[in-house]
């Protein structure tokens, strides 16, 4: 080697060895040991077999660009080189690494960083395109969406993998309708959607040609109502005071319930044809294919809508109609039928109105009350509204009949809440009655001293009150075949047993307290006290809504006792509201500008809201967020874990009354006389 001159020398870099602190380091020249000459041939031990694999084919591809470029070396080293390939190639495993180990310590610096570059290309391994499939799919399950989504751009395989369905429903069922425990994001469940998928409504939407009710008119004799019924927006009144509003200058309306129409006899022949809210007769069940879609676009689409709802992206509606300002509304958008959602609206024109959610229209003026319509609620078939007239109505909202009319109060009924078997109102004579539903008797609970503005009932057994006497509800009460009020029983001593045990009823007043009570017992059982204002509003959102996983208790305070021991004193009944499960949370608005959560065991405040400049009219809240609606003209979008605002819409010109709460948007009416529709989808 040394008698050879070449152009370049190359530095190697020799084995490294110990040396003292006071001998200097030598780099010296490897020299190799003579080997003693061996008369027998030691026999090579049997080469490895290597597994052909996608790796080993993308390397024989390397393999061959290089060898192309030894075509442009003279024959001489050509042949060297490939004698050294060779060598090599037949060697076995262990001689292989030797030999590499060997030209390791022979190459310099610039050729160790050459090696380098290729092995970082070299050493990468597919390892979906190894693995067996199941194993793949493991790893892959313990990724959150973003990775997924990072993964299905790597390759055509990885895509395939990335984008299984099994990895999305599980996502999907991580996310939505709950908060994730690990990254804190919920989803929508979209009812409506899911449902159209699964299970398609018998009758299609009514083609877009096809007469519908006419809606009820404004009175011509009012200019106003004319100016309002126009659209037009800059003749609306200032935010009035409701506890001063007046009916008297409100044309008068009939005590008998009007058609939904005030059109001639030729259409009210044909109302059954026309009317798209009463499902048709089939006689042949049509034959219709479930739709499915991939969990991923599921995942994707709620997504999507989830982000809306916190940067607070939406766009508005607004339904017009009414003639003055919007006290009460319910929508819902999972009935049998009509395939569309209904919304129905109460308000202060003494009209409530059905409306098409989906197009704006709208289909029935329901007409009856003599004055402002304040509280109402409505189920797959029938409508309960209450008015300042001291009454309640029961109506058949999809022929928009009136069925029966409720009195019993002494003022004005402002609000009511009812389930299989137990309707609760509250008067502006502070009392709540309690109607049962299956013997049509009621008594009256007294305890507050100013209006009762809202209500809500309570199951704390958690029985659905589907139970005997439930199906008679309609046959009793609520029959659609008659038309006369039952009498008020209010010291019936046959009403109370007919109540399912463990029915309780929350309720809140202008007195500034929300208190508990036993509807067997007849008795208040708890009062919650805090806010400072009055209290206008109040939701309740029960355990399935929380979305906990431990909803068991097992502390020992918490067993419920035996019926006999709950109606011995007031103390056992307060041990039977608590059972062994997890409580609901109690939200209210009040006057004071505050919302309050509550914890209804101790009835003591849990988190206290501040954001709003006026008083509070409504709440809503459901499994991921919480809204208000203020007497400042905005609503408020809020989260219930930490208590923060996320966004706040302005829209409405005069206070926002009343609100309702959707899986993708948000429902509000005001003293503006409008109702608006918050999409976030």
């Amino acid at each position: 080697m040394q008698g050879q001159n070449s152009s370049y020398v190359c530095d190697t870099l020799p084995a490294a060895r110990l040396a003292s602190d006071d001998t200097p380091m030598v780099y010296e020249e490897p020299v190799p040991e003579p080997q003693p000459p061996s008369r027998t041939p030691t026999p090579a031990p049997p080469e490895k077999t290597m597994r052909t694999t996608p790796e080993n084919g993308r390397r024989g591809h390397e393999f061959e660009a290089a060898a192309g470029s030894l075509d442009a070396l003279p024959i001489e080293e050509r042949e060297a080189v490939n004698a050294v390939w060779t060598n090599f190639s037949q060697s076995s495993h262990p001689r292989r690494a030797l030999i590499l180990q060997g030209l390791l310590t022979m190459c310099c610096f610039s050729q160790l960083s050459l090696l380098t570059e290729q092995l970082s290309h070299l050493i990468r391994i597919d390892p979906f395109a190894v693995l067996p499939r199941e194993i793949a799919m493991t790893i892959l399950g313990h990724l959150d969406a973003t990775s997924l989504c990072r993964a299905a751009q790597v390759s055509t395989r990885w895509r395939t993998l990335a984008d299984d369905d099994t990895l999305w429903r599980g996502i999907c069922e991580q996310h939505i309708g709950q908060k994730c425990h690990k990254c804190g994001w919920g989803l929508p469940i979209l009812e409506k959607k899911r449902i159209c998928y699964r299970r398609p409504s018998a009758s299609p939407n009514p083609p877009a040609n096809l007469p519908l009710p006419s809606p009820c008119t404004p009175d011509p004799s009012s200019s106003t109502s004319l100016k309002r019924y126009a659209d037009d927006s800059s003749d609306l009144l200032s935010p009035p005071v409701k506890r001063q509003r007046s009916d008297d200058d409100l044309p008068c309306s009939s005590s008998e319930p009007l058609p939904s129409s005030p059109s001639s006899s030729q259409s009210a022949q044909h109302s059954s044809n026309t009317n798209t809210l009463i499902a048709p007769i089939l006689l042949t069940e049509p034959m219709l294919q479930p739709l499915r879609r991939l969990w991923k676009d599921v995942y994707s689409e709620r997504l999507t809508i989830e982000r809306n709802w916190r940067r607070g992206r939406c766009t508005v509606r607004t339904l017009k109609g009414h003639t003055d300002g919007v006290m009460c509304l319910q929508f819902n958008e999972t009935l049998s039928h009509p395939a569309f959602p209904v919304l129905i609206t109460g308000s202060y024109d003494r009209t409530i109105r059905v409306w098409n959610l989906d197009s704006g229209e709208e289909l029935h003026c329901l007409k009856g009350h003599t004055r402002a319509v304040r509280a109402l609620q409505f189920d797959e078939v029938k409508l309960i509204t209450g008015s300042m007239d001291n009454t309640l109505k029961v109506w058949d909202w999809r022929r928009g009949k009136c069925i029966r009319t409720l009195t019993g109060h002494t003022e004005g009924v402002v609000c009511l809440n009812f389930d299989s078997n137990v309707l609760a109102s509250g008067s502006v004579d502070s009392t709540i009655k309690v109607w049962n539903l299956r013997t049509g008797g009621a008594f009256t609970l007294r305890g507050h001293t100013d209006w009762v503005n809202s209500v809500q009932l309570w199951d704390s057994n958690g029985t659905s009150g589907s139970g005997v006497g439930a199906a008679d509800s309609s046959s009793s009460l609520l029959d659609v075949s008659g038309s006369r009020s039952p009498p008020c029983h209010n010291s019936s001593a046959a009403a109370a047993p007919c109540i399912d045990p463990g029915k309780m009823l929350f309720s809140a007043s202008d007195d500034g307290t929300i208190k508990l009570w036993d509807l067997t017992l007849r008795s208040c059982v708890r009062v919650f006290t805090g806010h400072v204002g009055q209290v206008q509003s109040m939701r309740l959102l029960v355990e399935e809504e929380c979305g906990e996983s431990d909803a068991m208790d097992t502390s020992p305070d918490a067993t419920p006792l035996p019926e006999a021991q709950a109606s011995s004193s007031s103390t056992s009944a307060l041990e039977v509201v608590v059972p062994n499960r997890k409580k609901p949370i109690l939200v209210s608005g009040s006057l004071d500008n505050t919302i309050r959560l509550w914890d209804i065991e101790t009835a003591t405040v849990t988190k206290t809201l501040f954001g709003h400049i006026e008083g509070v009219w409504g709440v809503a809240c459901d499994k991921l967020r919480l809204v208000s609606a203020s007497h400042d003209r905005t609503i408020k979008v809020w989260n219930r874990e930490n208590g923060k605002c996320t966004a706040t819409l302005v829209g409405h010109q005069a206070a926002v009354s009343c609100i309702a709460l959707g899986e993708d948007k948000i429902i509000s009416g005001s003293d503006d006389n409008d109702v608006k529709v918050w999409s976030f989808s």
